[in-house]
């Protein structure tokens, strides 16, 4: 897949044409800001004054966030590859697979 520049978007009064490569760096800029949100989240402590259910149920929700937090990690790492092959080879393949990163190797 080549670098789409071709497609173009209003912003506001001016029309901007469409990059795929700064698409993908603003949404990493992004979800940088979601993870760590998340990851503050997952820091906050569950309140030992709740029992029961209650807990359980706050509990199972620090973990959901923890693991969206991971996928989330996951998906930025294949954006971060994405972008360097670009910038290394002027195109992006649409066969590559970004799934075998640093962070996966030593994820399980």
């Amino acid at each position: 897949m080549k670098k789409s520049t071709t497609e173009s978007r209003r912003t506001g009064s001016s029309i901007k044409k469409f990059s795929t490569v700064d698409a993908a760096v603003r949404l990493m800029d992004a979800m940088a800001i979601a993870i760590d949100n998340m990851i503050e989240e997952v820091k906050k402590p569950v309140d030992p004054e709740i029992n029961g259910s209650a807990r359980k149920a706050e509990l199972q929700s620090v973990k959901q966030t923890a693991v969206d937090c991971k996928d989330l990690i996951r998906e930025r790492q294949s954006l971060e590859y994405m972008v360097k092959e670009f910038n290394e080879n002027g195109e992006i393949e649409e066969d590559k697979d970004y799934s075998g990163g640093f962070a996966e190797k030593f994820s399980k």
